[in-house]
């Protein structure tokens, strides 16, 4: 059995979560969202891979890319 709830119900919903430096994470449903983070999308594993490729272009926290472009 999976340790991991990612692989444990890979065929489950998901969420997308971004926290307040733009940063994205897949979080299974069924697990509660953390503290400091909040729900963009919901669908399918895919689905919301697929949603976070699109949006999430640059990997630097928000407070690090703004001090970095000025």
């Amino acid at each position: 059995m999976p340790l991991n709830p990612f692989e444990a119900e890979a065929s489950g919903t998901f969420h997308v979560l971004v926290n307040s430096e733009d940063q994205y994470s897949l979080w299974p449903s069924w697990v509660e969202i953390p503290s400091g983070w909040k729900s963009v999308a919901e669908g399918s594993r895919g689905d919301c891979l697929a949603h976070i490729e699109s949006r999430w272009t640059d990997m630097r926290p928000a407070a690090l890319a703004n001090a970095q472009n000025g």
